[in-house]
């Protein structure tokens, strides 16, 4: 199972994203946990995931998160995939993330 973080100021923004995330990774029968949190959580939630990815909104926390995160890939979801909602495109970053 491969688990995917998504953080974002509020942890609302990325709601829609995970739905769009999830319904791929089932269409395409890959098993994942995706799920959505406030940056104030992600410290305390970075230990369960395999990889991070910042909504555009917050990606001047990539360094402060990457800090946490040890050996974990942490990265800025595409801003054109972000903004069109594109579930497909973002679960494929997530993915060529974690090899």
């Amino acid at each position: 199972m491969k688990k995917i973080l998504l953080v974002c100021s509020a942890g609302m923004s990325t709601s829609l994203m995970v739905t769009k995330m999830q319904t791929e990774a089932d269409a395409r029968g890959i098993e994942t946990k995706i799920w959505a949190v406030a940056d104030a959580k992600a410290q305390t939630e970075v230990e369960e995931a395999d990889c991070v990815l910042l909504g555009p909104q917050v990606r001047f926390l990539l360094s402060k998160i990457q800090g946490f995160a040890g050996d974990k890939p942490v990265a800025v979801i595409d801003m054109a995939a972000y903004g069109m909602m594109d579930g497909k495109k973002v679960l494929d970053q997530a993915l060529a993330l974690l090899g």
